[in-house]
């Protein structure tokens, strides 16, 4: 007996060696538009759960574009960070110029503004109300002040803090102050944000596979009777659960274009007022949508979940099903 399961598996194994690439991949074809046949026979209920399933993968796909956006705002508004280099009292006016004018040159400025100190002087005595005071100092106390703001790829906190001590060894300079205050608390926010959109992609990820699974168990208990015929007849497991995984991976691929419609459309709504809203600060930020690659992303994250969920819900319920 072990010799004859030994020839048995052997000669499996040969066969399985034999076959014809081009054969395999014309069955599996065939099996793939047989089972989007039987999606189409059943229009009603196949749309009700792919539509499901778009709506699911739709709040976070949106989330996260909304996310992006924000990130993007956040970077083109005027509070970012600045660093601010004071001078030292005896370094004149067309020092601080000149030291500015290097600084335009330094890899991640993005604008200097210069702040002379008769001009400082004359801020502080508007805004401080000690104009008085002011008029009884024999001369200027305050130092002129060189304004930095960096670019984008020096946004972050960890970045402009490298760049703001690099700054602050410049001659001229006694002290560099890098206002980080807004730029921690936004970055601080999105982190937060981005996690809980990736806790919520996780959640509606596995609402997904649960909703694949119960669907793709109905359809095998709808056809018990023709499974039970395929294997008295000799069909193999693969053979008997390959179109349910092509179901599967049919309602997860609609599904996903179903978010892609329903995100592009959310964004289209709100494509106006946000641009009105912009408007009124005299900004030109417009919404950005959802790019090629992170479309085919969506795509294939759906159609992952969804072989996913039938590969659980033809494990779990067709080993059941054996002929009497």
């Amino acid at each position: 007996m072990p010799e004859v399961n030994s020839r048995k598996s052997s000669a499996r194994l040969s066969s399985r060696r034999q076959i014809n690439p081009r054969i395999w991949l014309i069955r599996h074809l065939q099996v793939a538009l047989s089972s989007l046949g039987r999606l189409a026979r059943a229009p009603f209920a196949s749309l009700m759960t792919m539509s499901v399933i778009g709506i699911a993968l739709a709040l976070p796909s949106g989330l996260l574009l909304v996310l992006g956006n924000v990130q993007a705002l956040g970077k083109s508004w005027d509070g970012a960070a600045t660093i601010s280099l004071y001078m030292k009292p005896l370094v004149t006016d067309e020092e601080t110029a000149e030291l500015a004018q290097k600084l335009r040159l330094y890899d991640g400025v993005s604008e200097v503004s210069v702040i002379v100190r008769r001009q400082a002087l004359e801020e502080f005595r508007q805004l401080s109300g000690f104009s008085e005071v002011l008029n009884a100092l024999d001369e200027n106390p305050l130092p002129a002040v060189v304004v930095v703001k960096p670019d984008e790829s020096h946004s972050n906190p960890q970045q402009a803090q490298t760049l703001a001590d690099k700054l602050g060894s410049a001659d001229g300079v006694e002290l560099a102050q890098l206002d980080l205050q807004w730029v921690t608390r936004f970055h601080a926010i999105t982190k937060i944000a981005d996690r809980i959109v990736w806790v919520v992609a996780s959640l509606l990820g596995l609402a997904v596979i649960l909703v694949i699974v119960n669907t793709i168990r109905l359809e095998i208990q709808s056809r018990h009777a023709e499974i039970e015929i395929s294997k008295l007849i000799g069909a193999t497991d693969s053979f008997i659960r390959r179109p349910f995984l092509y179901s599967g991976a049919w309602y997860g691929l609609f599904g996903g274009l179903i978010s892609w419609l329903l995100v592009t459309l959310s964004l289209w709504l709100l494509d106006a007022p946000v641009a009105h809203l912009a408007g009124l600060y005299q900004s030109e930020f417009e919404l950005s949508g959802m790019d090629i690659s992170t479309f085919f992303i969506l795509l294939s994250c759906g159609t992952l979940l969804g072989l996913a969920g039938s590969w659980v819900a033809v494990g779990r319920h067709l080993n059941s099903i054996e002929p009497d």
